[in-house]
C-alpha cells in the first residue's frame, strides 16, 4: 500500500495577510494538516521575537490541528560576495533557532539565479559550502535544511542536483518546487528521478493548471515512498476561506490513486 501525501499551505501568497490566530483557525476549517510560515507576512513569527513569543507560538500550534512544518527563509547564496553570503548564512542560521524553539522541522532556504560574469560551477560551490555550514549547525538542533528548487536557471533539475552533489550533507535536501523547468515531455518523471534523492518538502500551485502533471507528480511521491508534506504555494485569492477548500476538494482529486 502506497503512503499517504498529507496536505499544508505556505503563507505565500493566500494567507499572507493574516495574523497567526486566523493562519490556524482557516486551516483547520478547510482540513489542511500543516504549514509553512513564509518571513515577512503578517503572522510575524520571525528570529526577532523572544524567548516567551516562541513558546507562545510553540503552545499554540500544540493545541491545534495543524503542524509548523517549517519557516520559508529568503536567506540565498549565490552571491560572489563573501559579505553578502555571510549575512545569508546568519539569517538562516536565525530561521533554525526559531524552529527549534517552536518546534518546527525545517528552514526553507534557495538559490536565486547565476549571478553575471561568474563561472556557474564557482556560484554552484558557493552555495555548496554555505549550505555545509548551515547543516552543521541545523543538524546538532535536530533541524533539516530545504533548498527550494528556485531562480532563473538555478531551478534546472540537473543545477540543484549539482548543488546537492557538492553539499553532500545528510541534513541538507532539496523542497520541490513545481516549476515548468521539471516538465520534460509532457512528463516530470526524469526530473523527478534526477532529484528523488534529496526530496525533503513539495510546494505545490495551480493545481487547475493543466500544463503541469499533477497526478503524475502525486504517483511519483506515493511510489517512492514520500510520506511528509505537500504545501499549496497559490496566488492570491480574494476569497481565500473559500479558495482553501476548493483547493482541498481539487488536491483530493489530482491525488487519487
Amino acid at each position: 500500500m502506497f503512503p499517504t501525501l498529507k496536505l499544508g499551505a505556505v503563507t505565500y501568497n493566500v494567507l499572507k495577510d493574516w495574523d497567526l490566530e486566523t493562519i490556524i483557525r482557516n486551516l483547520e476549517a478547510s482540513g489542511f494538516e500543516a504549514v509553512e510560515l513564509r518571513s515577512q507576512h503578517k503572522h510575524g513569527v520571525e528570529p526577532s521575537i523572544g524567548v516567551e513569543a516562541r513558546l507562545k507560538v510553540k503552545e499554540r500550534f500544540a493545541r491545534s490541528k495543524i503542524r509548523l512544518l517549517s519557516f520559508g527563509s529568503t536567506a540565498e547564496f549565490e552571491s560572489p560576495d563573501p559579505a553578502v553570503r555571510r549575512r545569508n548564512v546568519e539569517n538562516a542560521k536565525g530561521f533554525v533557532d526559531l524552529a527549534r524553539d517552536t518546534g518546527a522541522l525545517g528552514v526553507k532556504v534557495r538559490p536565486n539565479g547565476f549571478p553575471a560574469g561568474i563561472p556557474h560551477e564557482q556560484t554552484i560551490q558557493n552555495i555548496a559550502l554555505c549550505l555545509k555550514e548551515l547543516g552543521d549547525y541545523a543538524q546538532v538542533r535536530g533541524i533539516e535544511i530545504w533548498l527550494e528548487v528556485h531562480g532563473p536557471e538555478t531551478q534546472e533539475p540537473r543545477v540543484c542536483a549539482a548543488i546537492m552533489q557538492a553539499a553532500d550533507h545528510k541534513s541538507v535536501g532539496l523542497c520541490w518546487n513545481s516549476n515548468p523547468t521539471d516538465i520534460v515531455q509532457g512528463s516530470v518523471r526524469p526530473s523527478f528521478e534526477l532529484l528523488r534523492p534529496w526530496i525533503r518538502n513539495v510546494h505545490i500551485n495551480e493545481l487547475a493548471d493543466e500544463r503541469y502533471p499533477w497526478r503524475e507528480l502525486f504517483a511519483l511521491l506515493r511510489e517512492s515512498g514520500y510520506e511528509r508534506y505537500t504545501l499549496c504555494e497559490a496566488q492570491e485569492s480574494k476569497e481565500p476561506e473559500r479558495f482553501l477548500h476548493w483547493y482541498r476538494a481539487l488536491w483530493k482529486e489530482m491525488n487519487r490513486p
